[in-house]
């Protein structure tokens, strides 16, 4: 590492005694580089076996890698902490400029431990981090809450605004944490575990320069990854359409999970598909710092005031394909103004809308199975596109007026666990599902990977590229996804966007660390790579984790999936192959 790079410095924050330090810890971001690498380290440091995921005892942790701030679409934040929701390892990403701005400031990492008696926001400005009341602002929707910061804390240079919704607050467990405005660490309850501190929000900014090896060499490698970027076909159509672009492509293929996976083709997905989201609803595209795709697509919902004829109201909310499939097509929900509305109140509530989506869904036909009736919902009806019907419940989740709704807070596979219907609970390892049911490479991803999640080792993409190929087994699967889910952990620790992973090689990867002082060849980030998924595991089996008690869903096995009708035997072989593959067959590491 470079002798003078704020990297390798760390934050500490007590919410308990309202302190905070740093440290330089070199060691760590020579050994695992930065992100997700030394996030995991400090989670094994700082979270105590059995830790309560609600209690003081479990962190926080925010890192960022060293090419952040120096290279095109490094522009990622990890975060770590024990899930609320999963009960075990929770890792979530997000984008924005929370990421530039933590380097900015002047860290590569920020340790947030112990809870606060009230609640409570705080500003880290360069090297000076302060507390303040947050009993002005606890209660306040999302939205509101960021207003009321940016009028408080007015600020300068590089800075993000973190903080939660209604959901963290009531510690319902897959509430999000909210970064800028339509950035979110979407997955596995971090708001929630915001909430239990009693922290409605953090507001990060610095003016810190960033050094380079050599500045000739560092601009010269620059602009061939940012040429490369502009260039690249895969990801112009991020730009034009953004990931919604795949929902005609997978319904084609009968792979898009449909009214709680009962199909796997939606008659109405052309009036939510990307194409005509974009012509008819796009108001503008945004993008992450230092990014130049922006992928985010923004709509723009105009409706009149009800008591002013000619006056307008434009409410912006970005949308993406996983909501577009939780809330759309999971929920037979075709009406685009009634998918926006729902986007809405999911936002500003602070919710992860893909778990809220795929609790709906399963709310939904349990209600028509006679699982639950009118005296667990409160008299509302769920039926297939009805949107309306849905907000109110969404609010109920949150407000949790009755056990009912304080069990679904709890998510699809514990509420299955009391009132049913675990066939159709579609969740992999207490996280539900994302929208894809191409085949074997989807839910193996969803099964092993360590967050649960099709970001870990993309096995929908591996059914695709292999689609009308015969013979392949479960243990082309396992090695398949194991050398791509330890691909991804470098590019993860570098906290490069997984858009660009294609531009982003291991050869790429080395050049470009050469300018951040780092001298780490191809085979080296192999072997990085794999440790700290091997890390990650550490974790996950210390607190109960069994690759041999991992539950699949019968649903997936009788929807057919562009394979056919996928076989249970075939998943159990192909998980167990990738636990070998990975632990030496061991139960520890």
């Amino acid at each position: 590492m470079l002798k003078h790079d704020p990297l390798q410095k760390v934050l500490y924050i007590d919410l308990t005694g309202r302190r905070s330090w740093s440290e330089y810890r070199p060691e760590l971001f020579e050994k695992y580089i930065g992100g997700a690498g030394v996030a995991s380290a400090l989670l094994q440091e700082h979270c105590p076996q059995g830790a309560d995921p609600l209690g003081p005892d479990n962190p926080i942790i925010f890192a960022v890698g060293p090419l952040v701030g120096l290279f095109p679409m490094a522009s990622k934040t990890v975060a770590m902490f024990k899930s609320p929701h999963t009960g075990n390892f929770g890792e979530s990403h997000a984008g924005g400029r929370s990421a530039v701005s933590i380097r900015l400031a002047g860290y590569g990492a920020i340790v947030i431990k112990g809870a606060s008696q009230t609640p409570l926001y705080i500003t880290i400005f360069n090297d000076k981090v302060q507390f303040y009341d947050g009993r002005g602002i606890w209660g306040m929707k999302s939205n509101l809450a960021a207003r009321a910061l940016r009028e408080r804390e007015p600020g300068s240079g590089m800075r993000t605004i973190m903080r939660i919704g209604l959901a963290g607050e009531r510690l319902v467990s897959y509430a999000c944490l909210i970064t800028e405005t339509y950035r979110h660490f979407g997955r596995m309850g971090l708001g929630t575990v915001f909430g239990s501190k009693k922290l409605k929000a953090m507001i990060i900014g610095g003016k810190q320069s960033l050094p380079v090896a050599d500045k000739k060499n560092y601009k010269k490698i620059y602009d061939e990854i940012f040429h490369q970027i502009l260039t690249d076909s895969s990801l112009k159509k991020y730009h034009d359409l953004g990931t919604a672009l795949n929902l005609v492509p997978l319904n084609k293929l009968r792979a898009l999970p449909t009214k709680n996976l009962q199909d796997a083709y939606f008659e109405g997905v052309e009036r939510i598909s990307g194409e005509n989201l974009a012509e008819n609803y796009l108001g503008r595209r945004i993008a992450c710092t230092h990014c130049p795709i922006a992928c985010i697509h923004l709509a723009a919902l105009r409706e009149p005031y009800l008591d002013e004829p000619y006056f307008y109201k434009t409410t912006f909310m970005s949308y993406d394909y996983e909501l577009v499939y939780a809330l759309g097509t999971m929920l037979g929900l075709d009406n685009p103004k009634g998918l926006f509305h729902l986007m809405d109140e999911i936002e500003v509530l602070g919710l992860d809308a893909i778990t809220t989506g795929v609790v709906l869904a399963w709310i939904t036909e349990s209600f028509n199975k006679g699982l639950i009736t009118k005296r667990e919902t409160i008299d509302l009806q769920p039926k297939w596109g009805e949107y309306q019907t849905y907000r109110e419940m969404v609010r109920n989740i949150v407000l949790q007026p009755n056990e009912f709704y304080q069990i679904v807070a709890k998510g699809v596979e514990h509420t299955s666990e009391i009132y049913g219907g675990k066939d159709f609970a579609l969740a992999f390892g207490r996280n539900e599902m994302p929208g894809y049911h191409t085949g074997y490479g989807s839910y193996l991803t969803f099964l092993t990977g360590a967050r649960h999640s099709h970001l870990d080792s993309g096995g929908y993409g591996l059914d695709r590229k292999i689609l009308g190929k015969e013979g392949l087994g479960p243990n082309f699967y396992a090695e398949e996804l194991l050398k791509e889910e330890c691909h991804r952990q470098i590019l993860c620790s570098l906290v490069i966007c997984l858009f660009a992973r294609g531009v982003y090689t291991h050869e790429v990867i080395s050049q470009a660390l050469e300018t951040a002082g780092f001298n780490l060849k191809v085979d080296e980030l192999m072997k990085i790579g794999r440790e700290i998924l091997k890390q990650k595991y550490v974790f996950k089996m210390r607190e109960g984790f069994s690759f041999e008690r991992l539950s699949i869903p019968k649903r997936i096995l009788e929807t057919p999936s562009p394979f056919g009708v996928l076989k249970e035997g075939f998943l159990k072989e192909a998980v167990l192959l990738y636990k070998k593959l990975l632990l030496g067959g061991q139960n520890e590491i």
